[in-house]
């Protein structure tokens, strides 16, 4: 991929929400936007987040976790890192990440999924054909709270 990585604004967030929140239903405005407009600025430092998965981590742990939206903020952390991956260039593994990331985001919402694991499984969904045996096993032990 290209050294390169391309961002989006809170305008751009915004107005994905608010099509989302069209399209499937749900409460409009936002709550805490001022979290993911912090979140969008930070994840454009290198020294903080180095590589892409950790950038999509935190920028889908901004949306999910921090709340800026009143409705559809798992839905929007869902899109709004597919399209993170479509304009970096990482069309190849967008409908992988789709796949996967459908039920991740309702756990790390639930905190069955931590931080550590999410990115586990980006760097898989990026890298890899299929999540690791590894993975999926910790995903199983992290949701179902097997230790």
């Amino acid at each position: 991929m290209s050294s390169t990585i391309f961002y989006f604004d809170i305008k751009h967030a915004i107005e994905v929400h608010d099509w989302i929140i069209k399209k499937s239903g749900g409460l409009c405005g936002n709550r805490e936007i001022h979290l993911l407009e912090s979140a969008l600025e930070h994840i454009q430092h290198d020294l903080y987040y180095p590589t892409i998965e950790e950038k999509l981590k935190h920028l889908i742990i901004a949306v999910n976790k921090f709340h800026p939206f009143n409705d559809g903020n798992k839905r929007s952390s869902l899109v709004l890192g597919a399209y993170f991956l479509e304009i970096n260039g990482y069309d190849y593994c967008i409908k992988r990440f789709m796949y996967h990331m459908e039920e991740i985001v309702v756990w790390l919402a639930e905190g069955k999924i931590n931080d550590k694991l999410l990115l586990e499984i980006l760097v898989s969904i990026i890298n890899e054909d299929e999540l690791s045996e590894s993975t999926k096993m910790k995903i199983i032990e992290a949701v179902w709270q097997i230790n």
